[in-house]
């Protein structure tokens, strides 16, 4: 039986993204984000709000980039969720991070994140109940210790955090439990069947 746990959040798991945009002075400022999805082969979108300094540096900059953050660099990943940049202007360079600036777009790359997708501004989508910022991916770069053989990102090596809202809770995603468009094939041939 079901228990009615009211309106929330319930979507788990969900991504810690390192959101990282110059500042008019070229100073970068990184946010921590969870609400971000891949939306198009070559987009991702970001529903952050507008009030944040990053959503505002994208708005200068026209670019930005999104990391992954891992367990290795866990506590940086959450002082960037939790530091604003609005009141801490230095807080980049208080995390101990560095950067370098993107070969393909005007925003800062963090080192210390294994896979970043640099991007430009697409635009911003603001309406009565969503304010998102969308870009187009650029490029992605990744550490090599996290590539497998084939030169492709492997998530086993990866070691990426995810968000848990239900008890604002960090973990880690490691084991392949399956195949994607495969896990379903012997119920797709007994639906056929039928």
């Amino acid at each position: 039986m079901k228990k009615d746990l009211g309106v929330m959040p319930a979507v788990f798991p969900m991504p810690v993204l390192m959101v990282a945009a110059y500042d008019e002075n070229g100073t970068p400022c990184v946010m921590n984000a969870a609400w971000g999805t891949i939306c198009g082969m070559d987009k991702i979108a970001l529903i952050i709000n507008e009030d944040h300094k990053t959503t505002k540096n994208i708005r200068i900059s026209k670019a930005f980039t999104v990391a992954l953050a891992d367990k290795a660099h866990m506590a940086e990943a959450d002082f960037f969720g939790i530091a604003t940049g609005n009141k801490m202007p230095d807080k980049f360079e208080k995390s101990g991070c560095h950067a370098e600036k993107s070969k393909f777009v005007n925003a800062p790359v963090v080192e210390e994140f294994p896979v970043t997708m640099e991007c430009e501004l697409a635009e911003i989508v603001e309406t009565d109940h969503l304010h998102a910022v969308v870009g187009t991916i650029k490029n992605v770069c990744a550490d090599e210790n996290v590539l497998d053989e084939r030169g492709k990102i492997n998530p086993e090596k990866l070691n990426a955090i995810i968000f848990d809202q239900f008890q604002s809770g960090y973990y880690v995603a490691e084991e392949k439990v399956g195949k994607a468009w495969n896990a379903g094939k012997e119920l797709m041939k007994a639906a056929q069947a039928k």
